[in-house]
């Protein structure tokens, strides 16, 4: 009856509720298909919790297999904001505080996102994770990581460079071997309950692949050596900055690699960027009279002079072109041993007139100045030698004598162990092996000869000119009791405002050791020592500090195997 009362109103609610199962209808179809994949994916999203598993970063070892970088466990705080009271919030961003430090309000902060997961802080100290876990704060978890460590703190700190929280190398070898070292992370998944809790039913695994280990060619006890000897000068001449070298002239291999200053691999960023620039290969600066090898090799090898020939060194003035050169002190005639050994100027420039502007260029290229070494250290730079359509009129009586050109400590000390080598220069490097986590050798770095700079013979003659220079020249304070050096010294003005500074300068020593049989090729190098700034009082007393405690290590080793 009712129906036949009010049809019109019937038939506007029949149709109503029509058009809306229709549109139900439709809106259903459209998400069935195409929005299907969309939702099965959330669905699995929220069911399913993926969690990546890092591997555990390779360890850098020296040559001896001791540890210089390697990873240790440590923890990570989260938290999970949409399980958490506004009470529990404020309680734990209370206790975090007070663990870890921070501020109150920065975690409470951080809890105001609608997540399920906020990173509180990343690897934490130990006793800090104990006294969190003891806690057992309500939405505050932990996830178990690995740190990197470094043992002996600052020790070989530009070589071995650094990495960052998530274990990626920034620097050093932790960045140029960072492919072998990080390795691949792994994954596990979780199922999770409808309130977004784990309930640690494992549906997948995929377990990570740690990284590959690195071994150095370096000597963590001759680099121990090496350290304290260039500090103490260092500290000593109250200098700007110092760089010290160490290699194995017959192989090319670096035992020992210091700047100074230096960083804490572990606290990168508490030291400027200066301080973590690997100056050894970065800087160059104009050598002075440790350059005058190349002149000194050229005389020789080109057999314009022999050792006994006299050279008349102008009792201390000397004109090339419109400039007047010097000697540090008045010298007469001298033997071309002497020129060497008491580093004239003078007597060099002469050696250099006689041979020839393009054979004092060629042999400076022969022992690879103006090149790079090809070490592999990033930053590495090449230095300058000009060639000789460049020279001016004076560049003859600068050039040879280590001036106009410019060098990095790293070709200096690869140049001296070319001679220590009897004449054959070999390419330095510093990373031995890659070794797998089972400790097998799946790639290994093999000495790689270069170029015969010089005949052995004439080699044999030079070294025992530059042993004259420790004997009796301006080395005389790296000379040891019982055992033979050989070298040679620098002490370069640093160029201030276009000019040559009288105040600041640049000591240099290199040399090898024993010279019947080297053992080390070094470069010392000290920047702005004051108030003694020569290279034979600076930097020679380094390296024979260097050289007799590291003889001494490898004779105790002996006794060892």
């Amino acid at each position: 009856m009712h129906f036949q009362k009010y049809p019109t109103r019937v038939a506007f609610i029949f149709f109503a509720f029509l058009f809306l199962i229709i549109l139900f209808f439709i809106k259903l179809s459209l998400i069935q298909v195409f929005r299907a994949d969309y939702l099965a994916e959330k669905a699995e999203k929220q069911h399913n919790h993926i969690v990546e598993i890092d591997p555990v970063r390779g360890t850098i070892y020296d040559r001896n297999m001791r540890s210089l970088a390697l990873n240790v466990a440590a923890y990570s705080v989260f938290v999970n904001p949409r399980s958490m009271s506004p009470e529990q919030k404020l309680a734990a961003a209370t206790a975090l505080a007070k663990t870890i430090g921070g501020s109150v309000q920065d975690y409470a902060k951080r809890m105001e996102k609608p997540k399920y997961f906020v990173w509180i802080a990343r690897k934490i100290a130990p006793d800090q994770y104990d006294v969190l876990k003891a806690q057992k704060i309500p939405g505050v978890s932990f996830v178990k990581e690995s740190k990197r460590f470094y043992p002996n703190g600052d020790m070989a700190a530009h070589v071995i460079g650094f990495a960052n929280i998530d274990n990626t190398g920034l620097q050093g070898v932790e960045l140029e071997y960072d492919k072998y070292l990080h390795g691949t992370k792994g994954m596990a998944q979780f199922l999770r309950d409808a309130r977004m809790r784990d309930l640690m039913i494992e549906k997948d695994f995929i377990a990570p692949k740690d990284g590959q280990s690195v071994v150095l060619t370096i000597d963590e006890t001759i680099q121990f050596i090496a350290e304290k000897a260039l500090d103490r000068a260092f500290l000593k001449h109250h200098a700007q900055s110092a760089s010290a070298i160490v290699l194995d002239p017959k192989t090319g291999e670096v035992l020992a690699f210091v700047n100074r200053p230096t960083f804490r691999p572990d606290m990168p960023e508490a030291s400027p960027v200066e301080n973590r620039t690997n100056r050894a290969v970065a800087f160059v600066y104009e050598p002075g009279s440790v350059f005058k090898i190349v002149t000194a090799a050229a005389g020789l090898e080109e057999k314009a002079f022999v050792e006994e020939d006299i050279i008349f060194c102008e009792n201390g003035a000397y004109r090339v072109g419109n400039h007047v050169l010097h000697d540090h002190d008045p010298l007469g005639n001298l033997t071309y041993r002497q020129v060497i050994e008491h580093s004239s100027n003078i007597g060099v420039t002469k050696i250099a007139q006689k041979i020839g502007a393009d054979k004092v260029y060629q042999y400076g290229r022969r022992f690879h100045f103006g090149m790079r070494t090809g070490i592999g250290m990033v930053g590495e730079v090449a230095g300058w030698l000009k060639p000789t359509a460049q020279w001016s009129k004076t560049s003859i009586g600068a050039i040879p004598i280590g001036q106009e050109v410019t060098v990095t400590p790293i070709q200096l000390v690869a140049a001296i162990a070319a001679i220590a080598n009897d004449g054959r220069y070999m390419k330095p490097y510093y990373v031995k092996a890659i070794k797998d986590a089972s400790g097998a050798t799946i790639k290994e770095f093999l000495p790689q000869p270069q170029d015969q700079v010089i005949h052995p013979d004439i080699a044999r003659r030079l070294k025992s000119v530059l042993q004259g220079v420790v004997d009796v020249g301006t080395a005389t304070s790296g000379k040891m009791k019982d055992i033979t050096a050989a070298g040679k010294t620098g002490t370069a003005q640093k160029v201030v405002g276009g000019t040559y500074s009288h105040s600041k300068f640049v000591a240099t020593f290199i040399g090898f050791a024993p010279v019947e049989d080297p053992r080390f090729a070094i470069v010392v190098t000290v920047d702005e020592p004051h108030p003694i700034y020569y290279g034979g009082l600076v930097a020679a007393p380094v390296f024979k500090e260097i050289v007799e405690n590291s003889l001494r290590y490898l004779e105790s080793r002996k006794g060892d195997h």
